[in-house]
């Protein structure tokens, strides 16, 4: 097939609107639904990153993607059981390793991935439909389908769940097109490859970056190469912890994305583990609940009247001091950045996220500076020579 009519672009008034092929078929085949423009934008960007991200490390990976951005994408470790609880996957059983991918890179932020485009480098198998038939989710794509996997993601949302399929051995064209405003814009497809090698110049006084951390920044890195700019991301164990997407900004990309790896990482406490929700409390609420409790606006739902909407029992506020004595357990996580830090306030901020490792490109007037504030708490720093903007 050469074209795929769609209902409508961006928004419902954009029409008419369509996806074709100048040269060739069409690498994508729609098994069911009716996807749209922004979901083949997000399916398609979903694609470039899980592939990627399984070539440099070798295991499936998974992408959970929002307004063409990743919420969050990971590799199929697998998970501890405090993960499998604040996942929300207890219940599930084993899991493959793409639905340990797929559980991990939307329970990442669990928040911005409602709604989400899945992305998957191998075959969705039952497991991982299973999975994604209890969530709220916009549709998936993946190279091909165990049949029972079709079976249940074609009954999700009452048979009109978006279910593409894409050729693996796709090859794009080296040249990229786009017309904004009329005008034809034309560039050299970023094919850029991110492996180990990308690590190798490590410009602080520690050089010491052990093999889980090289696949943390890894995973940060072709995650980033696939995020609207400026972006920034944090990674640990395998996956991302928090995606700062679209700022204008460096060091808001750095808060942005600290704030979530933070949330992450408060979700794993006890006192937030030990949260009593009403019985039959719907999951997107629950994390809602979670979210507001952990934050700063916890006073909002442990008002009289509000907890009892969603808490069996009134929970003990989370203070301030006890959410940083908490976060000072966290360390030993990877960051990775699209364009250089332009100054150091960016490694004050990551170190409060147990920043350890970092990956950018390098190339400010104030590398010196920037290297000099990772020296100062033990990080390690790599430059890898290559910006990753992506828009």
């Amino acid at each position: 097939m050469k074209e795929l009519e769609l209902k409508y672009g961006c928004n419902p008034n954009q029409k008419p609107s369509r996806i074709f092929a100048e040269t060739g078929e069409l690498p994508v085949e729609i098994l069911n639904g009716k996807p749209g423009y922004i979901n083949f934008m997000d399916a398609l960007n979903g694609w470039q990153l899980v592939r990627e991200l399984k070539e440099a490390t070798g295991l499936p990976a998974a992408a959970s993607f929002k307004h063409v951005s990743p919420a969050g994408a990971a590799i199929g470790l697998p998970l501890s059981d405090t993960l499998k609880k604040i996942y929300r996957v207890e219940h599930l059983g084993g899991l493959s390793p793409a639905a340990a991918a797929y559980a991990r890179a939307r329970g990442a932020d669990r928040m911005s991935s409602y709604g989400d485009f899945c992305a998957l480098s191998d075959t969705c198998d039952k497991a991982t439909a299973v999975m994604l038939a209890e969530l709220v989710s916009d549709g998936i794509i993946a190279p091909d389908y165990e049949p029972a996997a079709l079976e249940i993601l074609k009954a999700k949302r009452k048979g009109g769940y978006n279910v593409i399929k894409i050729d693996p051995e796709y090859v794009p064209a080296p040249i990229e097109r786009r017309r904004i405003f009329g005008v034809t814009f034309e560039q050299g497809r970023n094919s850029l490859k991110i492996d180990g090698d990308t690590l190798s110049d490590v410009v602080t006084a520690n050089k010491d970056v052990p093999a889980d951390a090289k696949t943390d920044l890894l995973v940060a890195l072709i995650t980033l190469k696939y995020t609207q700019s400026n972006s920034v991301a944090y990674a640990y164990n395998g996956q991302t912890i928090g995606v700062g997407a679209g700022q204008q900004s460096r060091i808001h990309c750095t808060r942005l994305a600290g704030s979530k790896a933070d949330n992450w990482w408060l979700r794993q406490s006890p006192k937030a583990l030990g949260l009593k929700f009403l019985d039959g409390l719907k999951p997107a609420d629950k994390d809602n609940a979670t979210d507001v409790y952990i934050g700063d606006e916890y006073e909002d739902i442990l008002r009289d009247g509000e907890w009892e909407k969603v808490f069996a029992v009134k929970p003990d506020a989370f203070t301030g001091a006890e959410k940083r004595e908490w976060l000072d357990k966290m360390s030993g996580v990877s960051l990775g950045s699209d364009a250089f830090f332009p100054f150091g306030d960016n490694i004050e901020r990551a170190r409060k996220s147990g920043v350890a490792y970092i990956a950018q490109p390098g190339g400010s007037i104030r590398d010196g500076d920037v290297i000099s504030a990772c020296d100062r708490y033990g990080m390690a720093m790599a430059f890898t020579g290559a910006r990753l903007f992506h828009h």
